[in-house]
């Protein structure tokens, strides 16, 4: 991220996380939070249609990006915590969120434990639950093994995008791949982690906000499967499926922003 885009807040445990605003203050503020691997330019083809109804408000999760990257294992309740310090520190109340694979862990978890600060809720691309613990675990100690990030920026952009695109070399594709290159091992390391200890199956049924699920047909990390459960247990929510895989918002834009623009100004 470029440092004259980004501020800074500190978190309670000393962690500098970097963010930053598009569009003009006065709308409604929505929160989107990214998937491990990627920092906030993830969404910079959607923001412009964003910013046409939303100020939009991005962050690099810890770990990643040009936020601090603490070595060890990452929980699923500091990184919720870090989107709550977000918040206070920059005086939202009440935000609109929209999380996209870790970023969907996040967002359910900041829907279970402070709904009062969600206005709205997108769970794009994500689940749960992504068990087994082990599979996380041997992942985790290869990961921290390997002599740099090659083998995992192959493997997350085989997982996120259809052959189609890998095989064309595409533009977009080469700058996920500079980005996963540029990501230090101990954020991947340390969010896998907290996927990997969590287990949000029985308390999503607690989210009392409108909700809207996302799920890509195609999608091998967080299956529609996945999508489908979600949005049958938390009462309410509405579940639309894309023949997308797993970046459902780079893949199929369109699409997407439909979908979310739709449900995030839709009147009730």
């Amino acid at each position: 991220m470029d440092s004259h885009t980004a501020s800074f807040i500190t978190t309670s445990d000393g962690v500098r996380i970097a963010h930053r605003f598009d569009g003009a203050p006065g709308k409604p503020v929505l929160l989107l939070s990214n998937s491990i691997g990627i920092d906030l330019h993830m969404w910079d083809a959607q923001v412009p249609v964003l910013t046409e109804h939303f100020r939009v408000l991005r962050y690099d999760a810890r770990g990643h990006g040009a936020s601090d990257v603490p070595s060890g294992p990452y929980s699923l309740d500091r990184l919720g915590r870090d989107v709550v310090e977000l918040l206070d520190a920059l005086g939202l109340e009440r935000v609109h969120v929209l999380g996209l694979s870790l970023g969907g862990f996040v967002a359910q978890w900041l829907g279970i434990h402070v709904p009062e600060r969600v206005d709205r809720l997108v769970l794009s691309n994500t689940a749960a639950y992504l068990g087994p613990a082990g599979q996380w675990d041997l992942a985790i100690a290869e990961l921290l093994k390997a002599p740099d990030m090659r083998a995992t920026a192959e493997m997350f952009l085989r997982n996120w995008f259809p052959a189609r695109m890998l095989q064309a070399n595409d533009d977009v594709v080469e700058a996920f791949r500079r980005t996963l290159l540029a990501t230090r091992r101990e954020g991947v390391a340390g969010s896998w982690a907290a996927v990997r200890d969590a287990d949000l199956r029985r308390t999503i049924a607690l989210i009392p906000r409108p909700t809207l699920v996302i799920a890509g047909e195609h999608d091998t990390v967080t299956s529609a499967r996945h999508g489908e459960e979600i949005a049958s247990t938390i009462p309410g929510a509405r579940l639309r499926v894309l023949p997308a895989v797993h970046l459902s918002n780079v893949e199929l834009p369109g699409d997407f922003l439909d979908a979310v623009v739709t449900f995030l100004t839709e009147r009730r």
